[in-house]
């Protein structure tokens, strides 16, 4: 039994809950970007997932992209910052380098391969493009919002 106590700051009821994901905008030297193309809803995406709760973003990172793509990641830095306002996901995405593994498919990627910045554009929806030019950028790390589809005005 739950037990609320209406004077509390900590007041559950109207504490809003959020999950985190993470992701990797995995860079070859090359300037090609990792993406999956996920078994779900087919659509393009860098490679990531819910932050399991006893683990750091970075491990989060690590885990997410190798168990998506088979390729090994050292994570750099935190490129972004993304809440879903619909759904209350946090984001999290970071610039990574590949260390090792080989592309590979699991249960969430029919596909696995390493786009151009213009193929990013073209196959990623918008909210999930930004994540990825946005890791190639300077000047970070940028933080936005969206609505799953397309991006706030309140950027």
């Amino acid at each position: 039994m739950l037990l609320y106590m209406s004077n509390s700051a900590y007041d559950t009821r109207s504490t809003p809950l959020h999950s985190v994901s993470v992701a990797g905008a995995v860079v070859r030297e090359d300037g090609r970007i990792l993406a999956i193309r996920r078994a779900d809803n087919g659509a393009w995406e860098p490679p990531g997932g819910i932050l399991e709760l006893d683990e750091a973003p970075e491990e989060g990172v690590r885990r997410e992209v190798y168990e998506e793509t088979g390729i090994k990641v050292e994570v750099g830095e935190l490129t972004g910052v993304y809440k879903n306002m619909a759904r209350g996901i946090v984001a999290l995405v970071f610039r990574c380098r590949p260390e090792g593994g080989y592309e590979q498919l699991s249960d969430e990627s029919v596909a696995v391969e390493w786009l151009t910045r213009a193929e990013v554009s073209d196959r990623m929806g918008e909210v999930f493009a930004v994540r990825v030019l946005d890791a190639l950028r300077d000047h970070g790390p940028y933080v936005r919002v969206h609505d799953g589809r397309r991006l706030s005005d309140r950027n």
